[in-house]
């Protein structure tokens, strides 16, 4: 089951007015970005925020769960989703917590035979 183009529209609009905000499909499901930086994955229509020490200092005893099979655990944010206000400041605070993004190797020309 992937996630639905709907379920990232209600996210990008109650998470309006975050500054760097955006939503990209990736293999199926999506990652949202905040300031270039993926801050959380969204599968299977639900979100999980990447574990920073800010992340777990302002959700303590939010619960965990791996985003797809293999992976390591997320914050799966729930009931949480209700305040806006408390979402958008954590995931500014997330993005401020991760390392820039690595930038993109240059495509090398190809060679005509």
């Amino acid at each position: 089951m992937s996630t639905s183009a709907a379920t990232i529209d209600h996210l990008l609009d109650l998470l309006a007015g975050l500054p760097g905000l955006s939503a990209r499909k990736m293999f199926g499901e999506y990652a949202l970005f905040v300031e270039g930086k993926v801050v959380a994955l969204v599968c299977d229509d639900q979100v999980f925020l990447k574990p920073t020490d800010t992340a777990l200092a302002l959700l303590p005893g939010t619960s965990m769960a791996p985003p797809y099979p293999g992976a390591k655990p997320h914050l799966l944010l729930t009931d949480t989703l209700d305040d806006a206000d408390l979402i958008r400041s954590t995931l500014r605070q997330v993005a401020a917590a991760l390392p820039p993004p690595k930038p993109k190797a240059a495509k090398k020309p190809k060679l005509a035979p």
